[in-house]
């Protein structure tokens, strides 16, 4: 019997990152675990993202982000993209890799390089380089960032976070029990016991 992790998260929330190490830390020993990852963008274009230059996200990160990050073991540091970028392709990029079978992969790939290598995930170029990185077809998926089924998918996939009335990312669904924010492994794992004997 397979458990499902559902998480809905944006690349440039970086309690996303902690989100997800801490469920791959829970999931290591229990192959019967599907995490499916569903998109949610915290700043949809046109709405101005947020700069790293500006008093809200050195605040934030000195404050919250930065003491959980070491209290997880889980390294981060603040990127300097200014202004941060949106994240609508990249997340229709994440359609084609769940394609391939490789959007777990994707996933974190994208989540590390913005916060531990500090590397502009609304760049195309950069995006087919760590998709490749993450064992995808570079021109391929480049192909796939242009085209309508994947925006339509993506904007589908925003159309149900609206639906289940997300409005904080991470936002972890096991069974019938939903997380708002970080969870830990802890947590997680009794969630996944409990989905188990339902």
């Amino acid at each position: 019997m397979t458990v499902q992790i559902h998480i809905w998260s944006d690349y440039v929330c970086p309690f996303c990152l902690i989100a997800d190490e801490l469920i791959e830390r829970a999931i290591a020993d229990r192959a019967y675990v599907e995490v499916v990852h569903h998109a949610n963008e915290l700043r949809p274009y046109p709405t101005p993202t947020l700069r790293p230059e500006d008093e809200y996200l050195p605040d934030i990160w000195q404050r919250t982000v930065y003491p959980m990050a070491r209290h997880h073991e889980v390294p981060m540091t603040l990127p300097s993209v200014s202004p941060q970028p949106y994240t609508r392709l990249a997340f229709r990029g994440a359609q084609y890799a769940a394609d391939q079978g490789l959007g777990g992969d994707y996933h974190r790939r994208l989540l590390t390089a913005f916060f531990r290598e500090d590397l502009d995930i609304g760049d195309r170029e950069v995006l087919a380089r760590l998709a490749e990185e993450a064992g995808l077809d570079p021109v391929a998926y480049s192909a796939a960032l242009d085209q309508e089924e994947y925006a339509e998918r993506h904007r589908q996939a925003l159309a149900e976070s609206e639906r289940m009335e997300i409005t904080v990312v991470p936002t972890i669904v096991i069974g019938g029990r939903r997380i708002n924010g970080v969870a830990t492994e802890g947590v997680i794992r009794r969630a996944l016991d409990e989905a188990a004997a339902a």
